[in-house]
């Protein structure tokens, strides 16, 4: 029987980490963990009860009481939040600028780290995030750091939003994309780096399938021969 390995995908925000992730787990019979969106769900949560982002009682008392499940739907995955389907409510702009300051307090990440450990003890799963690599599967045994440029990765979120009836801006977009980089990459707590340890593929010239093509073949290998990626 195959072993079944922890497979770590980091990078910044549009890069298309949660598209080929879905892709490669569905890809290898694996799980697959958008911790991403568990920090979107605490800001839907903190949205609707009004909790205030530096109110850490607060936002400790509603992200204790979440509990998160990923369901696949066809081509894509619906997110739920005690038995509700969040995954609509959790991919709005303002959704995600909430979840980008949410996502630097100790006390919902100390939380939400604790979840993302306990669904992927056992292994079998594709996580991707901004910190999987270097903190919440730091022995993971096979990683990948996913990035494009800003102006591409502006592209695609844009196309993405304007797909579901959103009213955006193709510079808003990539303004935000650039504002996002800065506080993920300079926050104090999990900063987004590449782990020393992870394969780098940057996607800007390459299709979705390309991509996903590259990480199977590195997964495969990985789990037949066990051996590091290089």
């Amino acid at each position: 029987m195959a072993r079944r390995i922890i497979i770590a995908i980091d990078g910044p925000s549009g890069s298309g980490k949660s598209t080929v992730g879905r892709r490669l787990a569905e890809r290898l019979g694996y799980r697959y963990l958008d911790t991403g969106a568990m920090y979107r769900v605490a800001a839907v949560k903190a949205k609707e009860l009004s909790i205030d982002i530096d109110d850490e009682a607060g936002l400790t008392r509603i992200c204790s009481h979440m509990e998160i499940v990923f369901v696949q739907d066809g081509d894509g995955i619906k997110t739920f939040c005690n038995d509700k389907d969040v995954s609509e409510a959790i991919r709005k702009p303002e959704i995600s600028a909430l979840a980008s300051q949410i996502s630097t307090k100790k006390a919902v990440r100390d939380i939400l780290v604790e979840m993302q450990r306990m669904m992927g003890a056992g292994g079998g799963i594709v996580a991707e995030g901004r910190d999987i690599g270097t903190v919440v599967f730091s022995g993971a045994e096979l990683k990948f750091f996913l990035d494009s440029t800003p102006e591409e990765r502006g592209r695609r979120r844009f196309k993405e939003l304007v797909e579901k009836g959103m009213r955006v801006s193709l510079e808003e977009t990539i303004t935000e994309i650039r504002r996002r980089d800065r506080r993920d990459r300079g926050r104090k707590l999990s900063p987004l780096r590449r782990a020393n340890d992870a394969l780098v593929i940057d996607s800007t010239h390459m299709t979705i399938e390309e991509v996903v093509e590259k990480m199977l073949k590195e997964a495969r290998r990985q789990i037949s021969e066990g051996g590091a990626c290089q």
